[in-house]
């Protein structure tokens, strides 16, 4: 049980150690396409460092960021040893009123279905299949359909 150790970049390379030594994976690092930290969870970073500055869940999270990228390198397994989304929205989530848990998988959902959504419009209205966002940009739909 870790409740009430400090933490501190000492404390939490330790126990990043211990999860990867014990076979297991720390939650909200990698992604399976990203190569680099996720531009959700950069985002997420700015807005909680502007709002967030004394939220104590927020410098644990910060405290991660600062030591975790190091010890998945070090570690040398990860292709991608940089934050995810998932790293950082639960802290907002909790900070701004939304502490039950189990809603998180639907917001999730929720968001994913408004996605499918999107790509559901740009199928009907061009008459082609579903797209993934890195398949065609809109400078492509502006020069296929732009002067038409």
């Amino acid at each position: 049980d870790r409740r009430g150790i400090d933490v501190t970049h000492d404390t939490i390379k330790e126990f990043a150690w211990e999860t990867l030594k014990g076979g297991k994976v720390i939650p909200g690092y990698g992604h399976a396409v990203l190569r680099k930290t996720d531009p959700r969870y950069s985002s997420q970073r700015e807005f909680a460092l502007k709002h967030l500055g004394d939220d104590p869940l927020f410098k644990i999270v910060s405290t991660i960021y600062e030591v975790v990228p190091d010890v998945l390198l070090e570690h040398g397994k990860a292709k991608n040893p940089w934050p995810n989304v998932d790293a950082h929205s639960g802290v907002l989530l909790t900070h701004y009123g939304l502490d039950q848990h189990n809603y998180y998988t639907v917001l999730f959902g929720v968001s994913r279905a408004m996605g499918v959504l999107s790509q559901l419009f740009w199928d009907r209205a061009l008459g082609m299949p579903i797209e993934r966002p890195k398949s065609i940009t809109s400078e492509w739909i502006k020069g296929q359909f732009g002067s038409k």
